[in-house]
């Protein structure tokens, strides 16, 4: 945990706020997941990297996101 705790404050300097243009609700069945999609999309990102998989991954795809859990792309960046 806290090899973890260290590296968040260096994640946060990396994100940008993303301002929400349009709603797409609802597309997921867990009205709680909506705002993760949103922020993806509204955000034009690459990808929507997550545990929740089972949940974001046909909207996200519907969307163009690539979908990935967070262990995988940890993998990438070192590779």
């Amino acid at each position: 945990m806290a090899r973890i705790e260290r590296r968040v404050p260096g994640l946060a300097a990396l994100c940008e706020p993303v301002e929400i243009h349009f709603r797409w609700r609802p597309q997921l069945a867990d009205a709680a997941d909506e705002m993760v999609l949103e922020a993806a999309v509204n955000g034009r990102a690459d990808a929507l990297v997550t545990f929740n998989l089972r949940h974001l991954a046909e909207a996200a795809e519907r969307f163009g996101l690539a979908v990935a859990n967070p262990a995988l792309i940890v993998r990438r960046l070192r590779s």
